[in-house]
């Protein structure tokens, strides 16, 4: 009788533990609003089969990009409820809810790549994320990047002169939109899965785009008119829904963690390499380059701080972040 009991003890120790098991298994979904051959996309696939593999398949990851779920205000909805699990947002959706993040779209902060990535790995960037718990409900784990945004038109650009009272392609959101109205132009918010035939029909005349989309979307083939001019960086940072991250446990909350900013890291050194040599398969196509600098930009700029240095109390720290990456 005696074995008997423990043999039932042990049993039931058993299904105990494996019920235990099962009930921390996640089938999680994480959204995005890049289409598959982006490299926020393949980072997004990358991460969700190491998940699994570092789970012994206990957690799976399903990747729904090019806006399945939703532009990005819709995701971020469904992250404050907890019906959407993870996600890749540009920081330009989270600067529409906290305006501090909008100092890191501030006009010529960085002056490239390089010291882009090293601002967004400093403690002045990473310390924005302790806000996104309180304000949005989503838990940061960390940065990743596009490339240094240009301005790419279907017809002729030397300068700002040139894009004044055109329709101007931007992601919706406040920093950029105030940027185009300084220069005259006509902000229009586009999903990115619409800007190729958008350009095709002249429902725009120009994109704000980095050399990434603009050769892996094909976007030169409707424009070919390039205003170089690395004028703001582009942050997009990795979240968990904050009703999610509370039912996970400490072992799996680390796990998700350290392989989704594994993968965001991987993002900032990927566009960090390409960006010279995107630059160069550009050069070599049949469009029109003109290069600008901050010079170019003077009155934008000035109108441009005039109003985000009231809103992004942020800014100056950001700013004296990339005076010290600058100098360093």
């Amino acid at each position: 009788m005696t074995k008997f009991k423990t043999a039932l003890t042990l049993v039931a120790a058993a299904s105990l533990a494996l019920g235990s098991l099962s009930a921390q298994a996640r089938d999680f979904r994480l959204g995005l609003i890049t289409p598959p051959a982006h490299l926020w996309t393949q980072a997004a696939t990358d991460f969700a089969q190491e998940l699994r593999d570092q789970s012994h398949g206990q957690h799976r990851v399903a990747v729904f990009p090019s806006q399945q779920l939703g532009n990005e205000a819709q995701m971020v909805q469904q992250l404050q409820t907890g019906a959407l699990d993870m996600a890749f947002l540009t920081i330009a959706e989270i600067s529409n809810r906290v305006p501090d993040f909008g100092a890191l779209y501030a006009p010529y902060l960085v002056d490239d790549i390089a010291q882009a990535a090293a601002l967004l790995r400093s403690d002045a960037a990473t310390q924005l994320l302790d806000q996104l718990p309180g304000s949005v409900g989503v838990v940061g784990i960390g940065y990743g990047m596009a490339g240094m945004r240009q301005v790419l038109s279907r017809a002729q650009v030397e300068g700002p002169e040139d894009l004044q009272g055109k329709k101007l392609r931007i992601t919706p959101f406040e920093p950029i939109r105030d940027f185009y109205t300084a220069l005259g132009s006509a902000p229009t918010p586009l999903p990115l899965p619409g800007v190729y035939d958008a350009l095709a029909n002249g429902q725009v005349d120009a994109i704000d785009m980095d050399f990434d989309s603009i050769l892996v979307l094909k976007f030169y083939e409707r424009a070919n008119h390039l205003l170089m001019s690395n004028h703001m960086m582009f942050p997009m940072v990795g979240v968990v829904s904050g009703r999610v991250w509370r039912e996970l446990s400490d072992d799996d909350k680390a796990l998700i963690q350290n392989l989704m900013k594994a993968q965001l890291d991987k993002v900032i050194d990927q566009f960090q390499q390409q960006e010279r040599d995107q630059e160069q398969q550009l050069r070599d196509l049949n469009i029109q380059i003109v290069e600008a600098d901050r010079a170019t930009f003077t009155d934008a700029i000035q109108r441009w701080e005039a109003t985000w240095s009231k809103k992004a109390k942020a800014l100056d720290g950001l700013r004296q972040a990339a005076q010290d990456i600058k100098g360093s």
